[in-house]
């Protein structure tokens, strides 16, 4: 593969057929009948959404005020879990990433235009593997995975200290399903701020201690999070 060559200089591949999908959009492997569960599902996110709307205000407008008078109540409600379809837009909120965007005017349409990145044909190579399941990303070199593409290699040059890693894409990925590039490039840098200083010693240990917490309860987890 030509390390000269960027993503929009591939042709999309073909179109996946259409399958079964989640809520989520990734590609169902069961179909199971849980009408009766997913109707009462739908019911409570309903009310926690009225709850969110009223907290957030339009576009975020009373946040800020809303987490200085009732910070418990934020805290509370975020533990219980952020309605999917506010997700976008309450994580932006949280870490402060739509701020950086109103900073930064044009600064992502610079970096995806006019720059290259060393970390280009890796990226290439590795967007083919994040969320190979999920519609968005499965065509190759299709839409979705050329908006990975856009933002990897938006922020491989923005911070060049940390750069590009492989299972960055992952969370971009993840922020795609729920915002724009330029948002979801704003938020990976609010998320990856001073990531080339954390130390990682200990991780293993700890995930070790996890694993088999999170095998006795997965399935409350999945109903829970479902």
């Amino acid at each position: 593969m030509d390390r000269s060559r960027g993503i929009n200089d591939y042709e999309p591949g073909p179109v996946p057929s259409e399958s079964r999908v989640d809520r989520y959009g990734f590609i169902k492997q069961n179909v199971s009948n849980s009408s009766a569960a997913e109707g009462l599902g739908k019911s409570r996110e309903a009310r926690r959404v009225r709850k969110w709307r009223k907290m957030i205000g339009v576009g975020g407008s009373d946040w800020k005020h809303y987490v200085r008078r009732k910070p418990h109540v934020v805290k509370r409600r975020i533990r219980k879990g952020i309605p999917d379809c506010l997700r976008g837009l309450v994580w932006q909120l949280i870490s402060g990433s739509r701020d950086l965007l109103l900073m930064n005017p044009g600064v992502y349409e610079q970096l995806v235009i006019y720059e290259t990145s060393a970390s280009e044909l890796d990226i290439i190579r590795d967007i083919s593997r994040t969320f190979p399941t999920h519609v968005f990303f499965q065509q190759r070199h299709g839409p979705g995975q050329r908006s990975l593409y856009n933002v990897l290699k938006a922020y491989s040059v923005f911070d060049r200290a940390v750069g590009y890693v492989q299972g960055m894409g992952f969370l971009a990925g993840l922020l795609l399903l729920y915002m724009s590039e330029e948002d979801a490039f704003w938020l990976l840098v609010a998320l990856l701020k001073g990531a080339v200083h954390a130390p990682m010693e200990g991780l293993y240990q700890v995930l070790l201690y996890l694993k088999p917490i999170f095998t006795i309860y997965n399935a409350e987890l999945t109903i829970l999070c479902c």
